[in-house]
């Protein structure tokens, strides 16, 4: 009587694991050499390289019974995307360490790298999954290290000038808002999370929540910006006021924040709420605007405060901070 396959990761060999993983991946890679060996080659025609990681961790970072493993592909995939595409970089190569629980079905892996693969396919086409590495633990753990290529200087958070316009390229906001649904209607009394049901959810609420569990950051205008002569430019991952500080501090200049995009009043989700991915760049002041990409201010001389927003300081400190902010949303 043949042996049953094995259905979780700790029923399953190192092999029969990377082998759902590659089985998942085949036939995206455009490395000169691809998965298989002990590293891949990749091509750098502009002779330079981008290099970014990022870690997403169960707890803090996703919950499994809010997130699919597509979903959770796709998103590990995109905020790393979104940092190679900050720099006015092209993303190349992706490479993924997981370190899986015993009980970890295979399926669940295929579903991972299939999420992987989709959102290269959809937010960064020619950009592939080329490598990475496998373990064990008790906590599942996703580490993904980027790769992008330049085709001109790159563009850095300490280039802003006095004068130049602050403009944004994507949405502000809707991940925090799909964080707080996640939060507010599928948690148990305990506090534990639940499966979210989404017959419960508006059209808007549905779109906030894909904000949030699966991120479509613009990683195709980090080009066309830095084509643009952009002067500096970030990924908005942790909230428009944290990272707008942080690109006024390195250029040693004050950002000044007007309208919100489209004219609108700033919202605090907007101000404070991480995840959204969008890209925050500054252009000067004669140049135009490329393609959605949206004016929200200016950048003075340096003052005492790093941002303001509609003619008023900043507001103290906005957006997410694993070392402050994990502590409150255990559950």
């Amino acid at each position: 009587m043949p042996t049953p396959a094995p259905s979780t990761v700790g029923a399953a060999s190192e092999a029969e694991v990377l082998g759902r993983i590659l089985d998942a991946l085949q036939g995206s890679s455009q490395a000169l050499v691809g998965p298989g060996d002990d590293a891949a080659v990749l091509a750098a025609p502009g002779g330079r390289v981008v290099v970014t990681t990022d870690t997403l961790v169960h707890g803090p970072d996703f919950r499994l019974a809010w997130s699919s493993a597509q979903d959770l592909g796709a998103k590990s995939a995109a905020v790393n995307l979104a940092d190679v595409a900050a720099m006015g970089a092209r993303p190349t190569a992706l490479f993924v360490a997981l370190a899986l629980p015993d009980d970890t079905e295979l399926d669940f892996v295929s579903q991972l790298a299939g999420g992987f693969r989709a959102a290269c396919d959809e937010l960064a086409p020619g950009c592939a999954v080329e490598g990475g590495d496998l373990t064990v633990s008790d906590t599942l753990t996703i580490a993904v290290t980027a790769i992008g290529v330049l085709d001109g200087a790159p563009v850095l958070r300490s280039g802003a000038r006095v004068g130049d316009v602050i403009a944004v390229c994507g949405e502000l906001g809707a991940a925090a808002r799909g964080l707080a649904v996640l939060f507010d209607r599928f948690r148990s009394p305990g506090g534990a999370p639940i499966p979210v049901d989404r017959a419960q959810l508006t059209a808007a609420e549905t779109a906030d929540l894909d904000a949030q569990l699966r991120p479509r950051p613009p990683v195709a205008q980090g080009v066309v910006a830095a084509g643009a002569g952009a002067t500096a430019m970030m990924d908005v991952s942790d909230g428009l006021l944290l990272d707008a500080g942080r690109l006024a501090r390195a250029s040693g200049v004050t950002l000044v924040l007007a309208a919100a995009p489209g004219g609108t009043a700033w919202t605090d989700a907007a101000l404070r709420g991480g995840e959204d991915h969008a890209l925050l760049a500054t252009f000067p002041p004669d140049a135009a605007l490329p393609p959605g990409f949206r004016p929200i201010g200016e950048v003075v001389a340096a003052g005492a405060e790093p941002v303001t927003v509609a003619g008023a300081a900043g507001g103290g400190r906005g957006g997410w901070d694993p070392y402050r902010d994990w502590d409150a949303q255990r559950g």
